[in-house]
C-alpha cells in the first residue's frame, strides 16, 4: 500500500499503489465530483449533464465521464435506436463513492462563507 507509518507519522508514497494518490488524483480534479453528484438522482444524457453542470466543455465532459467510467464509477449505456440514445449513471462502486464524498460537501457548503473569509483576509494580510 502507499500509505506507511514511520515514527508514528505518515509517509505518502509516490506510487500507483498510494490509494490517496490514485483515487482522490481522479476525483479531487475540478469536474469529477460534479458530475458525480449531477449522477445521483439517477440515469442522465450527456447534453443534459453539460447543461447542469455550468461552465463545463464538452471536451472536458466527455474526457472526465471516461476516466469515471474506466475507474469503474459510472456506466455508459448505448441504445440501439436512431439516433442514437447514451445514458451515463452511477455504479454501485460510484454510490458509494459519492455517499462518501457527501460529508465533505455538505462541509464545504456549510463553510464555504467562512473560506472565502479567510482567503480574503489572508490575501490583504499579503498586500502589506
Amino acid at each position: 500500500m502507499g500509505l506507511q507509518k514511520d515514527n508514528e507519522r505518515r509517509v505518502f508514497l509516490n506510487n500507483e499503489e498510494c490509494p490517496i494518490r490514485n483515487v482522490v488524483a481522479q476525483i479531487g480534479d475540478k469536474w469529477s465530483i460534479l458530475i458525480l453528484f449531477a449522477l445521483v438522482d439517477g440515469p442522465d444524457r450527456f447534453n443534459s449533464l453539460k447543461s447542469r453542470i455550468e461552465g463545463i466543455s464538452q471536451r472536458m465532459l466527455t474526457q472526465t465521464l471516461r476516466d469515471l467510467e474506466r475507474d469503474g464509477f459510472v456506466l455508459r449505456t448505448v441504445y440501439p435506436q436512431v439516433p442514437v440514445k447514451v445514458e451515463y449513471e452511477l455504479t454501485e462502486l460510484g454510490k458509494g463513492l459519492s455517499a462518501s464524498v457527501w460529508k465533505l460537501v455538505s462541509w464545504a457548503g456549510d463553510h464555504h462563507a467562512d473560506i472565502r473569509k479567510a482567503r480574503q483576509q489572508y490575501d490583504e494580510e499579503s498586500e502589506r
